[in-house]
C-alpha cells in the first residue's frame, strides 16, 4: 500500500489537512475491498470531529465524482436540479419536479434513501406498486427528454463513492457532517449533469442543521464547491421545526402529493415548493423575474399539467399511475392509533427530529443498512408551532401494522410537543435566500 490507512485516520483525528492523494488511496482502496469498513468508519468520524478546509471538501468532492460515470446533457437543456438537506415530511422533490418540468426546465434528479430520522425520495416513491428507481444514465437521459424530468437513485456506475460511503454514514452517526454532506450533495448533483442547483437548506429541530450558523457554514461550503466546477447554485433555507405538511411516512406522503398536485390546499407545502420552484425558473433562465416565474407555476398547477407529467413519469418508471386516481391503491396500514394531548395550550416547541425516530421503530424508517420499510407506516401530524391544542384533543394519528410498538410510537411523539400557557407566534417557513449568481 501507497500509504497506511491508520496513519491517514490518525492525521484526520489530530485535526490536520489530508492531501488529495490520500484522500483519493483511501477511497478508491475502500471501494476495491482492501480497506474494511470499520477504518472507512473510522475516518468518517475523524472528519466529522476534525472538519474540513475547503480544498479538502473539494477533493474529495472531485474524487467522488471521478469515481464513476458522468451523464452529460445538450447545453440547450439548461438542466437544473434541486437537492434537500432532509428533514421529516419532506416530500417536496415529488411535487417540485413535475411543475418545474411542466414549465420548461429539465431536471436530470438523483436521489437518495432515507437517512437519519428523516425520509427518502427514493422509499417513498417505491411506495407506490411497481415503481423502480434502480435505472441506468441512459434511462435518465431518455426520462428527462421525454418527460422533462426523471429520479432515480445512484447505480453502482454514477458515483459509487459516495453510494458507499453515504450508507455507511447513516449506520455510524455521521451524517450531519458538513464536509461529507457538502460531497455527498455536489458530487451526485454534478455528475448528474445539471448545470444549475437549488438547494432547500433545512433548519431547526427536524433538520440535520440545528441553527443559522450552521446553516451559513454550510452554504459556503455549497456554494463554494458549486463555483469550483462550474455551477450556480441559490440555497433557501427553510424553517424545519415542525414536520412539513401534514403526513409522514412513504405512502402517506404520496398521498399527499397527489393531494396537493390535484390542488388541495397545504400551506407549509405550497410556499415551500413555489419558492424552490421560482429559484429554478429563475435559475435556468426560463424566467426572467419573480412574477413571471409565480404566475408560469400556478398555470402548472391549475392546468393539470403537472399532475399528467407526474402520471406519465410514474408509468415511466414501471409504477401504476392510476394511483393518482385511487389512493386505495397504496399501501395501508392495518391500524390507527389516536395521539392524544394531555396538555392544553400553544405549541411552542416540536421535537420533530424525536417523531422521525418513533416513526423509525414503526418501520417507516430503517435502523439498519439491511432494515425492511412498512410502505404504510407513518403519522398524520397536522398541527405546527403557534396551534392551540385543547386537553384531550388528538395531535395526530399514528398508521402501524403493530399495534404495541404504534401505542409506543404514539407516546414518543405525544412527548415531542412541548406546550406554553401564553400564545405563541406562527413561525415564517422559508428564512433566508442566497446564490451564487
Amino acid at each position: 500500500m501507497k500509504y497506511n490507512p491508520v496513519e491517514i485516520i490518525i492525521k484526520k483525528r489530530n485535526g490536520k489537512q489530508l492531501i488529495k492523494e490520500e484522500l483519493k488511496f483511501f477511497i478508491h482502496s475502500y471501494l476495491a475491498g482492501k480497506i474494511p469498513e470499520y477504518q472507512m468508519s473510522a475516518l468518517l468520524m475523524a472528519i466529522f470531529f476534525s472538519g474540513m478546509e475547503i480544498d479538502e471538501i473539494q477533493s474529495l468532492t472531485e474524487i467522488y465524482i471521478d469515481s464513476g460515470n458522468k451523464i452529460n446533457f445538450p447545453l440547450n437543456y439548461k438542466t437544473i436540479d434541486k437537492h434537500s438537506t432532509g428533514g421529516v415530511g419532506d416530500k417536496i422533490s415529488i411535487v417540485l419536479a413535475p411543475i418545474v418540468a411542466a414549465c420548461g426546465c429539465k431536471i436530470p434528479m438523483i436521489s437518495g434513501r432515507g437517512l437519519g430520522h428523516t425520509g427518502g425520495t427514493l422509499d417513498k416513491l417505491e411506495s407506490i406498486p411497481g415503481f423502480r428507481t434502480n435505472f441506468s444514465e441512459e434511462k435518465l437521459k431518455e426520462l428527462v427528454k421525454k418527460i422533462g424530468f426523471g429520479i432515480i437513485g445512484q447505480s453502482e456506475k454514477l458515483v459509487p463513492a459516495d453510494k458507499r460511503i453515504y450508507a455507511l454514514r447513516d449506520v455510524s452517526g455521521t451524517v450531519d457532517s458538513l464536509p461529507l454532506i457538502t460531497a455527498s450533495i455536489m458530487s451526485k448533483k454534478i455528475a448528474e449533469g445539471a448545470q444549475n442547483l437549488v438547494i432547500d437548506l433545512k433548519v431547526g429541530s427536524g433538520a440535520f442543521i440545528k441553527d443559522i450558523e450552521k446553516a451559513d457554514k454550510l452554504a459556503e461550503l455549497l456554494i463554494k464547491t458549486g463555483e469550483k466546477f462550474g455551477q450556480k447554485v441559490s440555497v433557501v433555507y427553510s424553517n424545519m421545526n415542525s414536520p412539513l405538511g401534514e403526513l409522514i411516512g412513504n405512502a402517506l406522503e404520496i398521498k399527499e402529493c397527489i393531494k396537493y398536485l390535484k390542488g388541495e390546499n397545504i400551506p407549509d407545502i405550497h410556499v415551500l415548493t413555489k419558492t424552490l420552484a421560482v429559484q429554478m425558473l429563475l435559475l435556468s433562465g426560463i424566467a426572467s423575474n419573480t412574477e413571471e416565474a409565480e404566475i408560469m407555476i400556478e398555470n402548472s398547477l391549475k392546468s393539470g399539467k403537472a399532475l399528467d407529467l407526474f402520471k406519465s413519469f410514474i408509468k415511466a418508471q414501471g409504477g401504476n399511475p392510476e394511483v393518482c386516481e385511487d389512493l386505495s391503491l397504496l399501501p395501508k396500514a392495518k391500524f390507527e392509533i389516536p395521539v392524544i394531548s394531555n396538555s392544553c395550550g400553544w405549541i411552542d416547541f416540536i421535537d420533530s427530529q424525536n417523531i422521525g425516530y418513533a416513526l423509525i421503530d414503526i418501520g417507516a424508517g430503517r435502523k439498519a443498512l439491511d432494515s425492511l420499510l412498512n410502505y404504510s407506516a407513518g403519522a398524520y401530524l397536522p398541527k405546527k408551532i403557534g396551534d392551540y391544542i385543547e386537553k384531550r384533543q388528538p395531535i395526530g394519528t399514528i398508521f402501524c401494522d403493530n399495534k404495541q410498538s404504534g401505542k409506543e410510537a404514539a407516546k414518543k411523539i405525544l412527548e415531542s410537543y412541548y406546550f406554553s400557557e401564553k400564545e405563541v407566534e406562527k413561525q415564517d417557513l422559508i428564512i433566508k435566500i442566497i446564490s451564487n449568481y
